[in-house]
């Protein structure tokens, strides 16, 4: 069970309201779980990945946030499927690696990268919906993993080689069944479904309850809010619809399918019928009996 009043949408946050410095304990709280250690964030860079770009408003948003230990942290969120979004991750991670290495910088000041990605797609194949990439070398005859020495150990003050390489994350927020067994998931399920669930002791969950919610909006943002929201929807139901469509013959119907995607998708982002049936060009009334026969 959660809060009932529908919450901003965690890409929204991330655009309007996660970039000011008195908010980066919600981003904290959220890094602290996933990584399963206390972060702090000392700066948002001024960065390509936090540049708000037109192009690339709706399909997804990114974040780059610099730790108290100097680590720069990627999260990126994406909607829509791309075949080559994991090639993306890596030339994400590696641009990093290069833009924060000063011309004549020795090698061991490489920052540590986490590339964070969260997408409503299902990436890859697998059955889990949290994913871990790091690097590690093992032996191809004896399959031992290569350790760092007692000199690296003590001139890099790391443990393990892995500390030195990218690490990846991905969360498959569309594979999450909503049954929280830790912290990390009562952050999953805000993710999925603009909620927090009820007595949730996950760390910054209780700020995103105070901060994000859609009532608390001045009316301004909300149109801001409700037209991205309707934008993103629409260009996600498209895809569907061109999917489902296959053939011309099938056209009819997925325009269907599209009309009763988008509903669906905006109630679930907390959008009232009248301003559902003013996008749609339904009435309200039709409105309400899509909502009712899906289990709204």
């Amino acid at each position: 069970m959660s809060d009932s009043r529908p919450l901003i949408s965690f890409d929204w946050a991330i655009k309007r309201l996660l970039r000011q410095k008195a908010n980066y304990d919600v981003l904290e709280g959220f890094l602290s779980e996933l990584l399963h250690r206390e972060m702090k964030i000392i700066n948002i860079p001024e960065s390509e990945a936090n540049a708000a770009e037109e192009s690339s408003k709706i399909n997804k948003v990114d974040i780059l946030c610099e730790s108290s230990e100097k680590e720069l942290i990627l999260i990126e969120l994406q909607y829509n499927s791309e075949l080559d979004y994991m090639h993306r991750m890596l030339y994400g991670s590696s641009k990093l690696i290069v833009d924060y290495l000063e011309k004549g910088d020795p090698y061991d000041k490489v920052r540590k990268i986490y590339s964070i990605n969260i997408v409503y797609f299902d990436l890859g194949q697998g059955d889990d919906y949290i994913y871990k990439g790091t690097t590690e070398f093992k032996g191809i005859h004896t399959r031992d993993i290569l350790q760092i020495n007692a000199g690296q150990k003590k001139a890099f003050n790391i443990d393990h080689i892995s500390a030195i390489y990218p690490e990846y994350y991905i969360i498959k927020v569309n594979r999450f069944n909503d049954l929280s067994r830790d912290s990390l998931d009562d952050w999953i399920y805000y993710f999925k479904h603009n909620a927090v669930p009820e007595n949730s002791k996950a760390r910054g969950l209780s700020k995103v309850a105070y901060l994000l919610k859609i009532d608390q909006m001045d009316t301004t943002t909300k149109y801001e809010y409700e037209a991205y929201i309707k934008d993103r929807v629409i260009s996600r139901s498209m895809l569907e619809t061109a999917k489902f469509e296959g053939r011309e013959e099938g056209r009819e119907e997925g325009i269907k399918a599209n009309t009763l995607n988008i509903v669906i998708e905006m109630k679930k982002e907390g959008l009232e019928i009248p301003f559902i049936a003013k996008i749609t060009k339904l009435t309200e009334d039709q409105v309400d009996k899509i909502l009712k026969d899906n289990g709204f």
